[in-house]
């Protein structure tokens, strides 16, 4: 019956091939399935299938990276932000290949420079960081400014709005696969839109972000989004996720 089944399709198939090379245009038209559909949403509103992350209203889907417990991050006007020393936040919920939109704004108040501006950042699974910093007039080391992979691959180009105003991530992130021995069988890719602006473009990412010394990858399964803690007071709203 197999056979019967794989010599039947094998015999469609040269049908519609030889349908189409004779001109026929419904040959290479494709009915079924048919794509959900979904409200897009807008500015202000998340598309319909999406999981919502922060809407401004509590930290529900967050939890302490450090202890598991609620967050100590600050919740005012629909707006979160980082309280220095109290440690990274990651989500409840865990991901893998995902389209991630996330809205951040460093201080109004210019304090520090480098990477002591503004800084925080967004670690795609808990261990691949996007990182956030106010490089508006601010030099820092390029693969660390904001649009970057961080210690890994610089922005295309420096998209950053002034201090104080309200900027854009939109992230398509492709997880990495392993190997059932752990080794790595394709790496986590990563395209990133800034303000609207291409700044990473399908990406490779060579590993785990490391501080000091060179990306490695070890294997993982479905893991969190994480905000960092790097001490300045950088805020958050309109955070969702839709699941690839």
């Amino acid at each position: 019956m197999k056979n019967i089944l794989l010599t039947t399709a094998c015999i469609l198939s040269f049908s519609a091939i030889s349908k189409a090379q004779q001109g026929d245009p419904k040959a290479t038209e494709q009915w079924n399935p048919v794509p959900a559909v979904i409200d897009p949403g807008n500015d202000q509103k998340a598309p319909s299938d999406a999981i919502i992350l922060f809407d401004g209203k509590n930290l529900n889907e967050w939890v302490s990276a450090r202890t598991g417990g609620a967050p100590a991050w600050s919740i005012e006007n629909g707006v979160m932000t980082v309280k220095g020393g109290t440690g990274d936040i990651k989500t409840k919920q865990v991901f893998e290949d995902c389209q991630l939109h996330i809205e951040w704004r460093t201080p109004s108040k210019v304090e520090g420079e480098g990477q002591g501006r503004g800084n925080s950042g967004i670690f795609l699974m808990e261990n691949y960081e996007l990182q956030v910093l106010d490089n508006y007039n601010n030099v820092t080391y390029s693969n660390g400014q904001a649009g970057s992979i961080y210690k890994q691959s610089m922005p295309l180009v420096n998209a950053c709005r002034q201090p104080g105003e309200w900027q854009t991530y939109d992230i398509i992130f492709t997880a990495p696969r392993f190997y059932e021995n752990g080794m790595l069988k394709s790496p986590a890719r990563i395209t990133v839109l800034h303000n609207n602006v291409l700044v990473q473009h399908n990406t490779e990412i060579r590993g785990a972000t490391e501080y000091i010394g060179l990306a490695t990858y070890k294997k993982h399964g479905p893991l969190s989004i994480k905000l960092q803690d790097h001490g300045n007071p950088t805020s958050f709203r309109n955070i969702w996720l839709r699941k690839l």
